[in-house]
């Protein structure tokens, strides 16, 4: 099925172009949100007429969504949840989680304009693009964390996952590793 863009589709096209989409697509997506119109030669001739209006308010909303982009860009937002001693969340981190996390903060993200490159199932920060119009977009980072104490540590860089037993394992190591080279370097000498 044909359709013309009557806005920017990402990995589809520009204002104006007249694209070949599955039928589906185009009935499910593309048409409800008013985002293509049929290519008809009558609706050709009805964007052709509408054009300069639409090509103005695009504009206008673009200019909208780069402001917010600049005061979007590089916010970090902590979500708590439950984890294993692993790191594994108790299910997962949501588009809907991410927006409800930055609206607590006092920004306005609808959860249609955040993308999910892959599902967040961990413990962690994660960077996260939110798209605010289809030419602008804004990244931010998610702090996934079992408490506030926890989030900030991992802010800081921290590796949160490393427990007290394992710290004291490591230094155990470290230890044995060090008594071993001395009795080397002891061995050494009296040779």
């Amino acid at each position: 099925m044909e359709v013309i863009l009557l806005e920017r589709v990402e990995k589809l096209g520009q204002m104006g172009d007249v694209v070949k989409v599955r039928p589906g697509f185009a009935r499910n997506f593309l048409l409800p949100r008013n985002k293509a119109l049929r290519a008809s030669e009558a609706n050709k001739k009805v964007f052709e007429a509408q054009r300069a209006e639409l090509e103005a308010r695009n504009l206008e909303r673009r200019k909208d969504a780069e402001g917010a982009a600049k005061k979007l860009d590089g916010r970090s937002f902590v979500i708590i949840r439950q984890a294993s001693e692993a790191g594994l969340l108790y299910g997962s981190v949501s588009t809907r989680d991410i927006a409800d996390a930055a609206a607590a903060e006092g920004v306005k993200v609808d959860r249609a304009q955040v993308r999910l490159d892959k599902p967040l199932k961990s413990l962690g920060v994660s960077k996260v693009r939110v798209i605010l119009h289809p030419e602008v977009s804004a990244t931010i980072e998610i702090n996934i964390a079992r408490s506030a104490d926890e989030a900030e540590r991992q802010a800081r860089g921290e590796n949160v996952l490393l427990r007290v037993d394992e710290k004291a394992a490591s230094a155990e190591v470290e230890s044995t590793a060090e008594f071993f080279d001395e009795t080397a370097q002891s061995a050494a000498r009296r040779e």
